[in-house]
């Protein structure tokens, strides 16, 4: 998708639909073998009830979490290596201040957020690989 001069590319519109999720009482090595069979960098981390928040297990928290202090995967939990509560964007949101925000926040992805469901995920590598923005 090329935009011309007049039109606003939103989150929806550039987002990836798929959407991977783990529980948080999954252990390191569960949610790291989901990820090796789904492809991907990331799992939402599962609310625990509807008051909940989202959560997000990245390929760094492995690192930081169970890999440098030296931790069984097995012993590991993805509650314990989790970011929580998740930043999401809202599926309108200009993909120009989504692209802010996720620099800003030094993430490399968030989910897109619909009417309180989350209906996909954008990361900045494909914001720029994924799309003709420019």
């Amino acid at each position: 998708m090329v935009p011309d001069s007049t039109s606003i590319i939103r989150a929806r519109d550039i987002m990836h639909k798929r959407i991977v999720s783990v529980d948080g009482i999954s252990t390191a090595r569960e949610a790291a073998a989901r990820m090796r069979s789904e492809k991907v960098s990331s799992l939402l981390v599962k609310k625990r009830h509807a008051d909940d928040a989202w959560g997000i297990v990245v390929i760094q928290d492995f690192i930081k979490g169970v890999i440098i202090p030296g931790r069984s995967p097995d012993a590991v939990n993805v509650y314990e290596i989790m970011t929580k509560p998740v930043i999401t964007v809202p599926a309108d949101m200009d993909i120009r201040y989504v692209a802010r925000l996720i620099y800003r926040a030094s993430i490399r992805r968030t989910p897109v957020e619909d009417g309180g469901e989350l209906i996909g995920m954008i990361s900045l590598s494909s914001l720029i690989l994924d799309n003709e923005l420019f």
